[in-house]
């Protein structure tokens, strides 16, 4: 369908067309006319789905003209609201609607003076949202729209709390639209409590690697996994590399060794300044580093056009982190490939991964690379070929290993 058909407002679909979208997706064909209706809705949609616009083109028709603070959207990070700001601006450029941002990591001062020109719809984080309203310079009385957004990662930082004292402070009669990737457990009070007859909707929500990312185990000895990640990039013909690690010590530390080695290279973890971030996505965006090093804060939500490759230097813990983290790369229909390195200590984890996704992940290794023995090599069979230049299926035998 096109976005003419869903009866939005016509500065709206005039914003979303100059942005070069003219068909919905399959949330925002489900989830438009619900919204539009004023149900509550709770969506399961992963990454990349377009359900950004699912709930902001709607919103920004209903909203009609400039007013009151009337709808509020909660995002976990930074990056993820400045992104969802960025998208109600352009969609509502033409509707005399503001929307107003606000999250850590910055002065109040500048979002003060914003807040103070009026806003319909707020953007934020939790923490600097509840800064405002303790204050007084942020009411939600009025507020008819609530959304939030990747609540399940809202839930892993432990800002649920943070949530409910927001929500408590809005009208128990507004409109509740609340996405995200998965749905734990621990959310299902949370959501009998926030929503009123909630029409559930699930898209794109998946368990296994995209079929257009091409993805591989690579065993190490501990003391071998910086060495082999530098081979790795030495041995690979790529565009943009996310790396991602467990902690900010690793990201660091990665960050570090490959600027030694002459790569463009930036981190983005959560101990960044908010400048350092903004200015470490933009320039992966544009060109200007060839290599991000990022913790999970860069693995869900963030659109990033154009990886080529994903290299995981630590095994995430949680096995839905798995794909969110290599779904960074093989998007838009594009091919991409991940790597994940692992050791013994994280043998464990490689397993609950290959138990969600239903498949063994094949074990590889790099040919050009001398590797110290590791009793990894005795879990199973590996395949020589590594991440060649301009090779994207890699193919080799098998073979065994010897002390």
């Amino acid at each position: 369908m096109t976005f003419k058909e869903f009866g939005l407002s016509e500065a709206v679909v005039r914003g979303v067309e100059a942005k070069g979208y003219l068909n919905a997706t399959p949330i925002q064909e489900q989830a438009m006319p619900l919204v539009l209706q004023g149900k509550d809705v709770m969506g399961s949609a992963q990454t990349g789905t377009g359900k950004t616009a699912a709930f902001a083109l709607p919103l920004l028709t209903m909203l009609g003209e400039h007013g009151k603070l009337r709808a509020l959207v909660l995002e976990p990070t930074r990056e993820l609201a400045q992104q969802v700001h960025q998208s109600f601006t352009a969609y509502g450029k033409d509707t005399g609607l503001r929307t107003v941002i606000i999250h850590g990591g910055v002065g109040y001062g500048n979002q003060r003076d914003e807040l103070t020109k009026g806003a319909d719809i707020i953007v934020a984080t939790p923490g600097r949202l509840l800064d405002f309203m303790e204050d007084g310079t942020i009411k939600l009385g009025d507020v008819r729209h609530l959304v939030l957004d990747e609540v399940d990662r809202m839930l892993d930082m432990g800002f649920l709390p943070d949530v409910s004292k927001i929500i408590k402070q809005t009208p128990k009669d507004r409109q509740t639209l609340f996405f995200s990737a998965t749905l734990p457990p621990e959310l299902e009070t949370l959501t009998k409590w926030i929503l009123r007859d909630p029409i559930a909707i699930e898209i794109g929500r998946r368990q296994s690697a995209a079929d257009t990312v091409a993805h591989a185990l690579y065993p190490v000895a501990k003391d071998q996994k910086m060495d082999l990640l530098l081979a790795m990039l030495e041995a690979t013909e790529y565009k943009s590399v996310l790396i991602f690690t467990q902690t900010k010590v690793a990201a660091d530390m990665v960050t570090r060794q490959l600027a030694k080695m002459n790569h463009l290279v930036a981190a983005m973890h959560s101990d960044r300044s908010q400048g350092e971030r903004t200015e470490a996505l933009a320039g992966f965006k544009s060109g200007k580093y060839e290599v991000l090093v990022a913790t999970d804060i860069a693995a869900r939500g963030l659109d990033i056009a154009g990886v080529t490759h994903v290299i995981n230097y630590d095994v995430p813990q949680h096995p839905e982190d798995y794909v969110h983290r290599i779904g960074r790369t093989g998007r838009a229909l594009q091919s991409g490939d991940a790597f994940t390195i692992f050791t013994a200590a994280e043998i464990d984890a490689v397993r609950k991964i290959e138990r969600y996704i239903g498949t063994k992940v094949e074990r590889k290794k790099l040919p050009s690379f001398k590797y110290v023995y590791t009793a990894l090599f005795d879990e199973a069979s590996l395949k020589p070929g590594g991440p060649g230049k301009g090779v994207r299926t890699l193919t080799g035998y098998s073979f065994g290993w010897r002390k």
